[in-house]
């Protein structure tokens, strides 16, 4: 395993990507890799300072430490969600694309297999998969919903940087299997929420906590196991959560909806709803 070295965390996902047919998935697949880049360039950022895992319905970018983050906060900011209504203004109502962010900073190392190990990275996967951030992305007429992490907001966003508003986060407490874990929402902190934003609206057992995909039926009936093509598994080791919405270890509250346990994996596993 090679020495942990210090990487900026951008974590991307689409909002229910497992209730599309492959021609859709494989249509907002193209958005998702299309905005991350166009997002990234806009700050500044080259393929030479990044390094990409490709989870299927999710992206995740380990960035160069010298790459500025505030920069990347400003393009999500106002890069993101522009691109966001572009595409949708022209898209089919069963192609609409809505993402899930979380941006973290901390020591990524790389193991033998090509693996990406490190417990910051553990902790932003949990951010990214918390219900709250789902919620949150439920409960808005936008299409983007972000969280950042302690030390982003403690070293980037609370010193109100040109383009970043310090007063538009919002402290929340996720619930992980190592404890709370203090993060910072932007925008409104989703309706009913307690303080550990796991509470939330009321879903099926196994759901997502996300609202039907664009084009579903009301009731956003669960997918049968293995429907979802293409599926690809990242193995953390143990202790590890899920990416994208797929098993997490321990016995760990809030992710895609209730409490599992078992093998850690990174990635979509099974079929698993995003």
């Amino acid at each position: 395993m090679t020495d942990p070295v210090s990487r900026t965390i951008l974590l991307l996902d689409i909002e229910k990507y497992s209730d599309r047919d492959d021609v859709e998935q494989a249509y907002l697949r193209r958005m998702l890799y299309d905005i991350t880049d166009r997002a990234l360039e806009s700050a500044g950022i080259d393929e030479r300072l990044r390094l990409r895992a490709d989870r299927g319905d999710s992206v995740m970018e380990l960035i160069d430490a010298n790459a500025p983050v505030t920069a990347l906060l400003r393009a999500l900011l106002t890069e993101v969600p522009a691109q966001l209504r572009a595409v949708n203004r022209a898209a089919s109502s069963s192609a609409q694309i809505r993402l899930r962010g979380v941006v973290a900073t901390g020591y990524v190392a790389v193991d033998a297999y090509d693996g990406w190990v490190g417990s910051d990275l553990n902790h932003a996967c949990r951010l990214l998969d918390a219900r709250l951030l789902r919620a949150a992305l439920r409960e808005r007429p936008d299409d983007f919903a972000l969280c950042v992490s302690e030390s982003v907001h403690a070293g980037i966003v609370r010193h109100g940087h040109p383009g970043i508003p310090a007063t538009g986060f919002h402290p929340v407490t996720v619930d992980s299997k190592n404890g709370p874990l203090r993060a910072w929402l932007h925008g409104p902190v989703p309706h009913g929420a307690d303080d550990h934003g796991e509470r939330g609206e009321a879903q099926a057992p196994g759901g997502s906590g996300e609202r039907p995909a664009p084009g579903a039926g009301a009731s956003g009936a669960p997918e049968e196991p293995g429907a979802a093509p293409g599926n690809v598994v990242f193995n953390f080791g143990g202790g590890s959560p899920s990416f994208g919405g797929s098993l997490v270890a321990g016995d760990q509250h809030g992710v895609s909806g209730g409490q599992v346990t078992g093998d850690v994996h990174l990635g979509r596993n099974g079929g698993e709803p995003a």
